[in-house]
């Protein structure tokens, strides 16, 4: 409240106060009594009105109380794998060309020596061809060669001619012999080549993959077909660098389809002796039965035997009792002595399913708000809330050694009480 002075003279033989929330004033003599405007009681009624009043008192809350204590972790790591078979082949042509026919299609079941994909043979037949004729001139010449040696043999054998001129007959012989076998050899290679337009498949399996379609011209090569054989199946997964050091060929892994059915168990086969240059994680690959029917392609989890920390002693909290600090994690303890809570600080470690694993900041006894810590601050008085329900159990953790908190995984453990604004 403010009020504004007048004066009209040096001497003040009078003052007006204004009071600007009503817009009245009164005047004053020198004596100080009420001239004009409102009496001095009434001035006083005014000013006990404006005042603020006093704020209530804060309610006392009653709160859900959980006491620490350790209990055995129960959650177990886990990646994403999939399916896959252990031996994929990525089939292309021998020879370049330009494809005609694709008689595969993707998921198609298909046996060993079945006829994928079909090259244009034209050029490849004629080639075939021109080397058949060799075949054909060369084998001529060799056997004329082969009738004059003969011719030449009776006059050697008649003193007719020099052993000399009949050692030349004989070598024309053999080039024209090794002619031929030449000749042979090429024709029996184009033939190749023109069998080689064919895209067989090597194996009995499943097409998984098309990499080039009818009128595109490929090099040789150039994957046409991904096929999947039959037979066993791998789990791929990839695990971070941290744990890569825990993975060892012939370990045992749980396996279980995302789908649902029975846990399978695998053994680590492969892990990769480099990171992935853009996930930065390493794959390990876990070989399944062959007898085992899961999908390629199928998605599963993957639980590596000795990378968990089930059965760990630790304390555990559900995640209602934590609050945020400033920077960090907090609690309220509850303070039986004075029936007050107070902010505790505390170490997150990890998580157990829903609850938080806490590394320190708590000890085995202590009393934790549960639930409704948001309403809460330092040094408010709160009741314990008493279920209404007979024969409720008790949420008593069992205790164990002050050094299970500080453990390495350390677990938190099922709310016993919680808070309730």
């Amino acid at each position: 409240m403010e009020f504004v002075v007048r004066t009209r003279s040096t001497v003040l033989p009078r003052a007006e106060f204004l009071w600007p929330p009503s817009g009245l004033f009164f005047r004053l003599d020198r004596r100080g009594r009420a001239l004009t405007g409102v009496t001095v009681t009434a001035l006083a009624v005014l000013v006990a009105g404006c005042s603020r009043p006093e704020p209530p008192p804060e309610p006392v809350r009653s709160v859900k109380l959980l006491t620490v204590g350790v209990t055995a972790l129960q959650s177990q790591i886990e990646y994403a794998g999939e399916v896959r078979a252990r031996v994929e082949s990525r089939l292309g042509f021998r020879v370049a060309g330009k494809i005609v026919r694709r008689q595969a299609e993707l998921g198609q079941r298909v046996r060993a020596g079945q006829v994928l994909a079909q090259l244009d043979p034209q050029d490849y037949q004629l080639a075939a061809q021109a080397a058949q004729a060799q075949v054909s001139a060369a084998q001529t010449q060799r056997d004329l060669a082969a009738a004059d040696f003969k011719r030449y043999a009776a006059l050697k054998a008649q003193n007719f001619i020099s052993g000399a001129e009949l050692e030349r007959r004989q070598a024309t012989l053999q080039a024209a012999q090794a002619t031929l076998a030449q000749a042979r050899a090429q024709s029996s290679s184009q033939g190749n080549q023109t069998d080689y337009t064919r895209l067989l498949a090597d194996m009995a399996g499943v097409v998984t993959g098309i990499d080039a379609e009818p009128g595109q011209v490929v090099a040789a090569g150039t994957p046409v077909l991904r096929i999947a054989q039959d037979g066993a199946r791998d789990v791929v997964f990839a695990v971070p660098e941290d744990k890569v050091a825990q993975m060892a060929p012939g370990q045992a892994v749980r396996v279980r389809a995302w789908s649902g059915g029975e846990t399978l168990v695998g053994r680590v086969r492969e892990v990769a002796a480099s990171a992935d240059p853009v996930t930065r994680t390493y794959a390990v690959k876990v070989g399944l039965d062959g007898a085992t029917a899961l999908p390629l392609g199928a998605t599963v989890y993957v639980a590596p035997q000795g990378l968990g920390h089930a059965g760990t002693q630790a304390i555990t909290l559900p995640t209602t009792a934590l609050r945020q600090q400033g920077q960090g994690t907090a609690v309220w303890v509850y303070e039986p002595a004075t029936s007050t809570v107070r902010s505790q600080e505390v170490e997150i470690a990890s998580a157990d399913g829903n609850a938080a694993v806490v590394a320190s900041g708590l000890t085995p006894g202590m009393q934790v708000v549960a639930t409704g810590v948001h309403v809460l601050s330092p040094g408010q008085k709160v009741v314990i809330y008493e279920s209404k329900v007979p024969g409720a159990p008790a949420n008593q953790a069992p205790l164990a050694p002050d050094n299970a908190a500080d453990k390495a995984a350390p677990a938190v453990q099922p709310a016993a009480s919680a808070a309730k604004p």
